[in-house]
């Protein structure tokens, strides 16, 4: 007979959690409701120059700026997936599966880094590319800033990667 309600207890208890962390979610996503949509494309001229091959990895996650735990669950952007890297004279574009694209315009870059963790994804070393970003409201004004968090499929690319960006953050290296 304890078998049973033992087995009652799972069957109620493991839904309940799973819909409270869904309202979590849900809850965080109306705190971040001033995080305006970023564009999910390039522009129709393209990505520009190519800065570096396409390079495979995984979009680990969004952050508000220097706030490493702090998921940005809006607009897709704390979705885990697979993705590709691309990277032109007009931005980055994280071309992701199974989740919402992200594009980067060059001129809202602020910074290009490797580090060891941000929420989603830690690792030993500085194997994480990250990049902060302004976003823009649709008039264009300066919202929120952002860190993005990408894993290279070899991770000790992430040090080249960063040197090879590094020129498009406005005022870095030319």
């Amino acid at each position: 007979m304890s078998q049973w309600v033992a087995g009652l207890v799972v069957l109620l208890v493991v839904p309940l959690a799973f819909g409270l962390m869904w309202l979590g979610w849900r809850g965080r996503g109306r705190r971040q409701g001033d995080v305006p949509e970023p564009p999910a494309a390039p522009p129709a001229a393209g990505l520009g120059e190519p800065l570096l091959d396409p390079v495979e990895g995984l979009y680990v996650s969004t952050v508000r700026a220097g706030e490493w735990l702090d998921r940005v669950v809006v607009h897709g952007l704390g979705v885990r997936s697979d993705a590709v890297l691309h990277a032109g004279r007009a931005g980055l574009w994280f071309s992701r599966t199974g989740a919402r694209d992200l594009f980067v315009p060059a001129e809202d870059l602020l910074a290009v880094r490797v580090e060891s963790g941000i929420a989603g994804k830690y690792t030993v070393g500085e194997g994480l590319l990250v990049v902060r970003w302004r976003s823009r409201t649709p008039d264009g004004a300066a919202a929120a800033e952002l860190d993005t968090g990408f894993r290279p499929r070899e991770w000790a690319t992430s040090a080249v990667l960063a040197a090879t960006l590094q020129p498009l953050v406005p005022g870095g290296p030319a």
